[in-house]
Parts: C-alpha cells; structure tokens; sequence
C-alpha cells in the first residue's frame, strides 16, 4: 500500500473547493487539514470533506506531522510568502496561480524550491485541460504548430466578489492573474521563449484601484503571435477562450472542451484519466511528490512568464 499524500489546503474558497473535490478522485490522498481567514466556514468544509484538522492559521497547520504537502488558494498577494513558508517547514507546495504579483518575490520562491529540493507547483491549469492537452500532443507529434493564438479572457467584475458571488477580502488582477495563463501557455505551445510583449489598457476602476479592459499582443522567438483581451467589464458569456491558428488547422478550447474552426466538438475524453483541468493539475501534484521529480507547471517553469508580466507592468506604468 502506498503511503497516503496528506494535504492541508489553505483557502477553502470557490478555487479551494474545486481542488477538493478535484482530490477525493485521486487514490492514496488525505486531506487532513483546513486553513479558513473564517473559521466557521473552514469547519463546515473540513467537516464535508473529512479533515480532521481546521484551522485560521498556516503556521500551525505547517507544524503539523500530518501534513506532507500544502495547497494555496489564498489571496494573490500571499501566494509567495507562504509558499516560502512551507518549503522552510518542510512541506511540498502547491500555488494556485498567480505565482506572484512582484517578480522578485516569484523568483525567491524559486530559489527556496532549489535549496529544498522539495516539489513547488503553480497552478497553470491550461497545461492541463484536456483541450490544450490534445492542442500540445500534436504540436509534440509534429502535426500542428501554432502561427497565431487569439484569446479572449471576459468576465463581470465591477465589484469585489468570487465566483460564488461571495465577498472576496482581496482584488482580482487581470495583468498578475488572468493574463498569467495565457502569457504561459502561448510560450508552453510554442515551445519557444516570448520575445515581444506590448500592453495598454483601460480606465482604472475608482473603488477597485484596478483597469477593467487590457490588450496584450505577444510574440515567440520562433516568430508565432498572440493576441489577448482581457475585461471584467464584459457582461456576456464568461470565461477564456482560445483559438489556436496553426500550419494544419484551427481549435477553439473552451476550459476543457475543444472544438475545430468549423465549431465541430472533438472528443478530448481519452487524452487523460479525467476531463477536469484542476484534478489533472492535482494528480501531477501528487505524482511530482511521489516520484521525487519536478512537476509540469513547476515554479522554476513557469517564472518566464512572470518575468514578461513584470516587463508589461512596467510599460503600463
């Protein structure tokens, strides 16, 4: 029997809950510990999902022998501290994206990963939906490459709440966060560096302190483009979605779900053991700690992108 992986997971919002629910599919997995800013809300889901542990505090449930790794669905601007924090305490690390809102605080991360040898993951979801897998096995088999990639990220944020319609206690970024993915997964499909990065953006909200509307135009070293436009002033269908132009077709991804130029659905349901981009994410997690090797998506891969974020935040500025 394999020696179970126990989790405390940090954050037990509307992100929180999908890793939940994305790791009681996965075998050999203990959740043994709840970290809630609310500690009512943190003991009814503990209670759920049978940990037995619940906490307000990270430091006391990283002083815990039962927890071997942690997940954090935190706000952004606590996601690196406390991924340091775990690694100094001796526990694998799992950092929902974004990495970092301030490019050194991402890069000190990395370096507490190399001198602990320990697994630290971001949460680059679009890795691992079954939709942009399916993209990355052709793009590996040689049958596509991608020319241009043209990205909408749309969503109704005009004020502070989750995707529960839940108060949130921090503000959602669409340059550290929402662009995070795409700026990621262009280069990851590409296989090849980003070179040029060119942003404006909108007027910045009078409560939220944050622009609403952005523009991002990318280019790869191999010469492939992408254009992203990011809004939360969008009130329509929500989400990101991406079409791939490539040399041999066109997809259009949708989360987990993929569809060619001709909006025909292809069947990604055989490219994975699940369609759900979150459990995928974990099961990596997982497998990463138990064979003692870096992650897809680990902290050290995708600092790149960070580092291009930083550059485009400084042209805003």
């Amino acid at each position: 029997m394999t020696k179970p992986v126990r989790i405390a997971l940090a954050g037990p919002g509307a992100f929180g809950i999908k890793h939940l629910d994305g790791l009681k599919n996965i075998e050999g997995v203990e959740v043994t510990s709840i970290i809630g800013r609310e500690l009512p809300k943190a003991q009814e889901v503990a209670q759920k999902y049978g940990a037995r542990h619940v906490t307000t505090s990270l430091d006391e449930a990283l002083a815990r022998p039962d927890v071997d790794a942690v997940i954090l669905c935190t706000p952004t601007q606590m996601h690196a501290q406390q991924s340091i924090a775990a690694m100094k305490a001796g526990k694998h690390v799992q950092v929902e994206i974004p990495l970092c809102d301030k490019l050194e605080e991402g890069k000190a991360v990395v370096e507490m990963q190399k001198q602990t040898g320990l697994v630290a993951m971001c949460g680059h979801t679009r890795r691992f939906n079954p939709s942009h897998q399916y993209v990355h096995k052709k793009i590996r088999a040689g049958e596509f490459n991608v020319l241009q990639m043209d990205v909408q990220t749309y969503f109704f944020r005009r004020t502070n709440m989750n995707a529960l319609g839940q108060p949130r206690s921090w503000t959602d970024h669409l340059l550290w966060h929402h662009a995070a993915h795409t700026v990621d997964l262009f280069a990851y499909q590409c296989g090849s560096p980003i070179v040029k990065a060119n942003a404006v953006q909108g007027p910045i909200h009078p409560t939220l302190g944050i622009a609403m509307d952005m523009s991002i135009q990318l280019q790869a070293a191999n010469g492939a483009i992408c254009t992203l436009s990011l809004s939360f002033n969008n009130d329509g269908p929500l989400g990101t979605f991406f079409r791939y132009i490539g040399d041999t077709a066109t997809y259009i991804a949708r989360y987990d779900d993929l569809f060619n130029g001709k909006e025909e659905k292809i069947d990604v349901s055989e490219v994975d053991v699940s369609m759900n981009g979150i459990e995928l994410q974990d099961r990596e997690f997982i497998a990463a700690i138990r064979e003692g090797r870096e992650p897809n998506s680990s902290v050290a891969k995708v600092l790149p992108c960070y580092e291009v974020l930083h550059d485009l935040e400084q042209q805003l500025q």
